[in-house]
C-alpha cells in the first residue's frame, strides 16, 4: 500500500499547533501505517510547499507541444506532472480540507487543477468523460470552524465528490471537525467527534483488508 498524504492548508501543523486538518489528516495516517506496517507514505504539504495557480503562462505551456517548449514552460509543466505522479502511485489518499469562506482552500484548488489533465488522469469518450485514477480511497478530513455538515452552506462535500469522482476516485470517505472555531470547548469536542469517526473508519478498513 502507498499513501499519499496532502495538507491543503494555509497553516503548516507543528509542535502540536497550527492546522486541525493537518493534524487529523497525520493522525489518520499513523493509524493506516499501524494497521499496514508495510505501507509506504508520500506528504504534500501546501503550505511548506503551495503550488502555482493554473494562470495564462501555465495554460499556455500545457497547451504546447513538449517538444516545442521553452525551459520555462517545461519547467512549470513540470511541477504539474510532479504532482499527477504520486497520485498516481498512491493506493490511499488522505486530505486535509480546511473550510475557507464557505469552500475549499486555494491551495487544494491548485492541486486538483495540477492533477487533472485530459487524456492523463481522464478522457473524453463518445461516451462522456471516463476518469483514470481508479482503485484508489480518499480520505478527506475537514476542518470547519462551524456547523455545515449535511447544510445547503456545505459546498466541500459535493464538489470534493464530484470532482474526484470525475477523475476516477469515486470512494471517498468524509470526516468532519466542525465548530474549532466556536470556543475551546468546542473546539474540543470537534476534535473528539473526528478522532472517533477517524477510529471507526479504521476499524472499518481492517475488516476489509483480505486475511
Amino acid at each position: 500500500m502507498h499513501i499519499l498524504q496532502v495538507n491543503s492548508s494555509a497553516r503548516v501543523f507543528e509542535n502540536g499547533q497550527g492546522s486541525h486538518s493537518s493534524r487529523l489528516a497525520s493522525e489518520l495516517v499513523a493509524g493506516l501505517r499501524t494497521a499496514h506496517p508495510e505501507a509506504t507514505l508520500t506528504v504534500r504539504d501546501l503550505a511548506r510547499q503551495p503550488h502555482p495557480v493554473l494562470d495564462e503562462a501555465a495554460l499556455g505551456a500545457l497547451f504546447t507541444p513538449p517538444e516545442a517548449r521553452s525551459a520555462e514552460q517545461a519547467a512549470r509543466v513540470a511541477l504539474d506532472d510532479a504532482l499527477i505522479a504520486e497520485i498516481q502511485a498512491a493506493d490511499v489518499v488522505v486530505l486535509g480540507v480546511p473550510m475557507y469562506n464557505f469552500g475549499v482552500s486555494a491551495q487544494l484548488k491548485n492541486w486538483i487543477d495540477a492533477i487533472a489533465r485530459s487524456r492523463v488522469t481522464f478522457q473524453y469518450t463518445d461516451k462522456g468523460p471516463v476518469g483514470l485514477l481508479t482503485g484508489k480511497t480518499v480520505y478527506a478530513v475537514l476542518a470547519r470552524g462551524g456547523i455545515y455538515r449535511d447544510t445547503p452552506a456545505d459546498s466541500q462535500v459535493p464538489y470534493l465528490t464530484s470532482v474526484l469522482g470525475f477523475l476516477g476516485m469515486t470512494d471517498v470517505r468524509f470526516i468532519y471537525a466542525e465548530g474549532v472555531a466556536m470556543g475551546p470547548e468546542a473546539e474540543a469536542r470537534a476534535l473528539a467527534a473526528a478522532r472517533a469517526e477517524i477510529a471507526q473508519q479504521l476499524a472499518a478498513a481492517v475488516e476489509a483488508t483480505p486475511a
